[in-house]
């Protein structure tokens, strides 16, 4: 996914997380998968998560973009909001994820833009739309998530670059 330091949060979430010793841009990255297919992400809170993906190294057979990527840049957008949403002291899991894809792609970077359609106590649903560079509707997806109480065996599970001391959570 390469460098974060771009990555827009509201100040206060930044707070909450730095003073658990959690460097926020690195803990809500797109992981090793994110990692392999170039996700930038670009924006994130609770509201809105912006993150684009390029087509070159994603693509299918006959040319164009997978419209499994399209699932993964989805996903890992609307994870991020429900992670954001949930707070510190939850864990976002996704049950559901649905994608449908509207027209081809063949190059250039395709941009996602997660926003919530619904945030509750215990599920948070994100609508992702992503569109070309000409801003046309590649893909409309919806992802819900469970948000359930991070528990001890979570904390093995934080990638040790969310840590600011590198130890792990």
């Amino acid at each position: 996914m390469g460098e974060q330091q771009h990555v827009k949060f509201p100040q206060e979430v930044i707070d909450e997380y730095a003073s658990l010793g959690v460097d926020l841009p690195a803990l809500f990255s797109a992981g090793h998968l994110g990692n392999r297919m170039g996700v930038q992400i670009l924006e994130a809170s609770a509201e809105r998560v912006v993150g684009t993906m390029p087509v070159e190294g994603n693509t299918q057979p006959y040319g164009l973009l997978h419209g499994g990527a399209s699932a993964v840049l989805a996903e890992t957008l609307g994870s991020i909001g429900s992670m954001l949403h949930g707070g510190v002291s939850r864990i976002a899991v996704g049950v559901d994820l649905n994608c449908t894809h509207h027209r081809g792609v063949r190059s250039g970077l395709v941009t996602g833009v997660a926003t919530p359609v619904h945030r509750g106590r215990s599920t948070a649903t994100y609508e992702i739309v992503i569109t070309d560079e000409q801003d046309k509707r590649v893909c409309s997806a919806r992802l819900t998530c469970l948000l359930r109480e991070a528990g001890a065996k979570d904390a093995g599970n934080l990638p040790d670059a969310g840590r600011v001391d590198g130890a792990g959570a």
